[in-house]
């Protein structure tokens, strides 16, 4: 049984500024699913997920007291989500010289027996968003995988609304130019542009 009503982050907050332990829970709890969300949608499937959300909630614990307005935990958590995707693509990149064979390199393995047209979309994706800037990808991810408002984009980026308008405009630009060329994408971009 939760601790503090739904939606009562400023409780929540208060309790986990003392130090109390079940706020932990209860935090992880109630912002889990969104922030794991946030990060799959940003690196896809991945095998570190869980670490990272992991390392999301640390920082939270940990910096708690910096939280302004404890009415925009969910934003601030987005936030840290976004920074810690952000680390990892930046630590990939710089190990990627450590891999003997890249990912455009390396044999693509068969699409297992019944496997969706949607999955291999989504994978076929997630191969589009790997090749993008880190922060066209991460604005990319967040408002068109997301589902995320323009503001909340921003404030997660900590960026201006005009930013991220570029950043998005780019993104979609590169986006649809590379799904142009993947066959599983294909249909679904002329899917998009028939719809009104």
């Amino acid at each position: 049984m939760p601790l503090f009503a739904p939606g009562s982050d400023e409780a929540l907050v208060a309790a986990l500024r003392a130090g109390d332990a079940r706020a932990r829970a209860q935090l992880f709890d109630a912002h889990g699913p969104h922030v794991q969300r946030v990060l799959a949608r940003v690196l896809g499937v991945d095998q570190e997920l869980g670490d990272l959300l992991h390392d999301v909630f640390i920082e939270a614990y940990t910096s708690i007291a910096r939280l302004d307005d404890p009415r925009a935990l969910r934003g601030w958590l987005t936030t840290i989500a976004v920074f810690t995707a952000r680390g990892c693509i930046r630590r990939r990149k710089r190990r990627s010289w450590l891999r003997f064979f890249g990912w455009d390199e390396m044999p693509e393995a068969a699409a297992p027996a019944g496997q969706s047209e949607a999955a291999l979309a989504l994978r076929r994706v997630q191969a589009v968003l790997e090749r993008m800037p880190e922060d066209d990808r991460i604005a990319f991810a967040l408002r068109f995988l997301e589902g995320m408002e323009l503001t909340e984009v921003a404030a997660a980026c900590q960026v201006s609304l005009a930013t991220i308008k570029r950043r998005l405009s780019r993104a979609e630009e590169r986006f649809r130019r590379e799904a142009a060329s993947e066959p599983a994408l294909g249909r679904w971009l002329d899917d998009e542009e028939e719809s009104p």
